[in-house]
């Protein structure tokens, strides 16, 4: 597509935006000063991708539902960082581990920010780094709302890269793992994407319910001794719900760490 065609989609996009009714093929043309073949070929690739819809009885083009998908998504993250970074700065300081949250985009983890004690550039070189699913505590809490079969469909084309000897190797493995997550409400990477290197993470909701985010503690591993996943993990989760909560949740069962921490 030409870079011309392109410039002419976005005055489409922008036309449209502006109208709640819609407009047929040959007002947009008009408007535009675009010939009508045009116009049908542009809509044609908006319309396939759901930027745009027709409607049933006027035939006229209007802003689809994929426009608020991406907004959504765009506006989520703002307001997720701005909600979350309070609760991940408490949560940081009395664990003195690093917190990190991220979102899921496809089949990766995508971070969105990331908090220590010692605060310095390492913080920006993480943000917008992708990671795999599988392998990560954020990755499998991100998944907590999704049924096995859209897990499998989801990673469907991903391989299973052995980063460490405790790398999940299947799909089936993964989900048996996350069924298990959800039981106790949080998730653990037990040096699987790292050697040396343990995490606890998470799932936030959004005001539907839906995972939107997740946050995890990282933690080095200090010889023998690990991290305390059973001690650590109520605490992140209690974390998670607080930012769900501040987004509109609605969680019914008490904080975990009410009954599991003294």
């Amino acid at each position: 597509m030409s870079v011309q065609s392109v410039d002419r989609i976005f005055d489409i996009i922008e036309l449209l935006s502006t109208e709640q009714e819609g407009l047929s093929v040959t007002e947009i043309g008009r408007r535009l000063e675009l010939h009508k073949s045009t116009v049908h070929r542009l809509l044609a690739v908006l319309r396939e991708r759901g930027y745009i819809e027709k409607g049933t009885v006027t035939n006229f083009y209007r802003i689809g539902p994929r426009f608020v998908d991406v907004a959504s998504l765009y506006l989520n993250k703002l307001e997720i960082k701005t909600e979350a970074e309070p609760f991940l700065r408490e949560l940081s300081k009395s664990v003195n581990e690093t917190v990190y949250i991220a979102t899921l985009q496809e089949a990766a983890v995508v971070y969105i920010d990331k908090v220590e004690q010692y605060d310095s550039l390492r913080k920006y070189s993480i943000i917008g780094q992708r990671k795999p699913v599988y392998c990560t505590s954020l990755g499998k809490a991100l998944m907590f709302d999704r049924k096995d079969e859209e897990i499998r469909a989801l990673l469907a084309a991903i391989e299973f890269v052995p980063f460490t000897s405790n790398t999940h190797r299947s799909c089936e493995s993964l989900i048996k793992e996350i069924d298990r997550s959800r039981l106790r409400g949080w998730t653990k990477d037990d040096e699987e994407e790292e050697p040396g290197i343990q995490c606890v993470g998470a799932p936030v909701y959004d005001y539907r319910g839906h995972v939107i985010a997740a946050i995890s503690v990282s933690a080095r591993k200090k010889g023998d001794a690990g991290i305390p996943f059973e001690m650590l993990g109520p605490r992140v989760v209690d974390t998670a719900r607080a930012i769900s909560a501040r987004l509109g949740a609605y969680l019914e069962t008490p904080p975990l760490s009410a009954h599991t921490i003294s």
